[in-house]
């Protein structure tokens, strides 16, 4: 999903100053109702839409930050826009801070998994702490929009499907890594994955009593994986690989995990997850 395409700068504001969480839903209920994209759409609805999607659990995830979203019907196509309030307001957000900069997605119902993406690229975008620092010190929504897409440079989409790919195993021994790298292979567009609990070799050998009392001291932990296959394009390969290590650390002087790629003369069907 191309960022720039979506991002409305007649949305966004810099240095909004409300109150309450709810005073904050309506003011960027208000602020959306500014953009083309939903000029057959009140701001009461879309009120309405982010309050919806904010009893079933605060969208501030931490950090000061918060990304309110909602899948609103007759909308067509996705807009994101970007508000800040630099004295924050108090939001309900899992670490109990206040929430100082917000991401508001607004887009078609039926359109799931570039509302996936869509969030998992702002995500991964905001994880930078300098980023954040910078948006906060913006100082009208021109800088504030071009800091943001600085950060958030996009791939280009339009891939050919039936393009050659490579079937990618991927085994993970450390649980910690696993929502990370599921959370990247939807912001590069991997639409699905399967993920299969495994056992490592040290869980068998460990019943053998000629090598029980060498093994004992090892971490309980490292017996159990998780082994996800998962379709790759040939061409997006070493990228994929290279993010993956920038969540796991190098794999060749650590361990917790590992990679491996093979050729495919043929697959069909799909991995979506929806």
């Amino acid at each position: 999903m191309d960022l720039f395409k979506i991002t409305d700068i007649k949305s966004c504001s810099c240095g909004i100053k409300t109150k309450t969480k709810d005073e904050t839903l309506r003011k960027l209920a208000r602020l959306a109702a500014k953009s083309r994209k939903l000029e057959n759409i009140n701001d009461d609805e879309i009120y309405e839409k982010l309050k919806e999607r904010e009893n079933q659990g605060s969208t501030g995830f931490g950090g000061e930050i918060a990304i309110p979203h909602a899948r609103i019907k007759g909308m067509e196509e996705f807009l994101l826009f970007i508000v800040t309030d630099r004295k924050g307001v108090e939001y309900d957000a899992m670490d109990k801070k206040k929430v100082r900069l917000f991401f508001v997605i607004l887009g078609p119902e039926e359109a799931v998994n570039e509302h996936l993406q869509i969030l998992a690229s702002i995500s991964r975008a905001v994880s930078q702490e300098r980023v954040k620092k910078e948006l906060l010190g913006a100082t009208n929504e021109s800088v504030l929009v071009e800091t943001f897409l600085k950060y958030t440079l996009e791939k280009d989409e339009n891939r050919d499907r039936r393009q050659k790919m490579k079937l990618m195993i991927l085994v993970l021994y450390l649980d910690e890594f696993l929502y990370h790298i599921l959370e990247y292979f939807i912001q590069e567009g991997i639409e699905g994955a399967t993920i299969m609990d495994s056992s490592g070799m040290g869980e068998y050998i460990s019943s053998i009593p000629l090598f029980a009392t060498f093994i004992g001291f090892m971490n309980e932990k490292k017996n159990h994986s998780k082994t996800i296959f998962v379709l790759i394009p040939e061409n997006k390969e070493a990228d994929i690989v290279k993010g993956i290590e920038e969540i796991t650390g190098d794999l060749d002087k650590k361990e917790g995990a590992m990679i491996l790629t093979t050729d495919i003369s043929l697959y069909k069907g799909t991995m979506k997850m929806m």
